[in-house]
């Protein structure tokens, strides 16, 4: 638990706060001098500029909302006259940005999230190394902007236009998702996704959740070896158990067909689920496993005392608990298989092919930008996914008392 200073001194405006806002805002110009081809004439200007944002900051301490407002206002007006309505929402975002940087450091507030005893070299570090997880974050993220924003495009190609630049209605278009809920060549890779992964995620579930239990237990020998085995598909590279998943499907899915008679597209999709629960089954033990750390075993051992069988014991007393872990496995498990593209190359068939198989084909064969708007629609399901997942994790952290209520 850090220990504050309830009055932060106020740094020197002169060798502190206007040289680090100086800086900040050469980097925006270096990045805008760079599309007109001047980037140290950009960065220049943009070092004047931040200077000037840095005093005016300093003599407006006590009216921070009207000049943080004031900027974005300013920078916004400047972009629209230099450019258009694009740069204008940049200049927006670029005086949002210096405002809140400059209030930062003239007040000191840099210094709110460390020790009273840190030196300057490690409130310095404390400071870069949040920046640097917030770089890491944005480069992480930033690509499907891009993706996003063009699945909108109402020309039939993957670069921006003129219009959607100058931010023009004539330039944006549902036409792509129209397509892409519109038409078979869609919506049955669509269908085929939403038939394979519940049902590979509810195998995964089952057995990687039994796995979990039973590893969790001390007295189980070999445990250590047998998790390392489980949880090998997610360590070893996705080709190399494509490949092996296709030698070990492939005859027994011969052997289904010609002794008990079934159809070869049913057959296609039970080897394809099992691929796929296979791929689930590791994301499920280490969530459950996680949750079982904290697990009291002396609530088992009690309902064994009042004459309930494991069964019963199972499914009242320990899963109630565990719930949390097990619904963020089988959250992964969902998501492997819905995106999973390679292991259903090998082992599926044209029946069989899912939404990311029918994506990496138009992708091969015919790049159509309703690939954009199917990419969109993944993305927002996985991040409604993954939101769940942590409220889940929060979720059990108060049930644990790991955090509060």
């Amino acid at each position: 638990m850090s220990i504050t200073t309830p009055n932060t001194p106020r740094p020197d405006l002169i060798t502190f706060t206007m040289p680090l806002t100086a800086l900040l805002a050469a980097m925006f110009g270096f990045v805008g001098g760079n599309m007109i081809g001047q980037p140290w004439y950009g960065a220049l200007i943009g070092a004047i500029i931040g200077a000037a944002v840095a005093f005016i900051v300093e003599n407006n301490l006590s009216r921070r909302t009207a000049v943080r407002w004031g900027l974005i206002g300013a920078f916004a007006v400047a972009g629209f006259i230099f450019g258009n309505l694009g740069t204008a929402i940049s200049g927006a975002i670029v005086g949002a940005v210096l405002g809140w940087a400059g209030y930062w450091l003239a007040t000191g507030k840099y210094r709110a999230g460390v020790p009273v005893y840190y030196t300057a070299g490690q409130t310095l570090w404390h400071n870069a190394f949040l920046l640097i997880c917030g770089f890491i974050f944005f480069f992480l993220i930033a690509p499907l902007f891009p993706v996003m924003w063009l699945s909108f495009n109402a020309q039939d190609f993957f670069t921006f236009t003129p219009e959607m630049l100058n931010f023009q209605a004539e330039g944006y278009s549902l036409k792509h998702y129209r397509d892409f809920l519109g038409t078979d060549e869609w919506m049955v890779p669509l269908k085929n996704s939403l038939i394979i992964a519940p049902i590979a995620t509810v195998i995964s579930v089952s057995l990687g959740t039994l796995a979990a239990v039973g590893l969790s237990q001390s007295h189980v020998p070999g445990r250590r070896a047998m998790m390392a085995i489980l949880i090998s598909p997610m360590i070893v590279p996705l080709i190399i158990s494509a490949t092996g998943m296709f030698f070990f499907y492939a005859p027994l899915g011969n052997w289904l067909e010609a002794t008990l008679g079934l159809s070869q597209t049913f057959v296609g999709f039970v080897k394809v689920i099992l691929a796929h629960a296979v791929l689930g089954i590791p994301f499920v033990i280490i969530t459950v496993t996680a949750t079982l750390v904290g697990f009291d075993n002396s609530l088992t051992r009690a309902a064994a005392s009042m004459g309930s069988a494991p069964l019963p014991t199972f499914f009242k007393v320990q899963m109630p608990l565990i719930m949390p872990g097990v619904i963020s496995g089988a959250l992964f498990a969902f998501i492997t298989s819905f995106d999973e593209v390679v292991v259903v190359l090998f082992v599926g068939s044209a029946q069989q092919q899912t939404l990311p198989w029918q994506m990496f084909t138009g992708l091969r064969e015919q790049i159509s930008p309703t690939i954009l708007a199917a990419a969109t629609v993944l993305v927002v399901m996985s991040i409604l996914l993954l939101t769940t997942v942590e409220l889940l994790r929060r979720r059990s952290e108060r049930l644990r008392g790991l955090s509060p209520a």
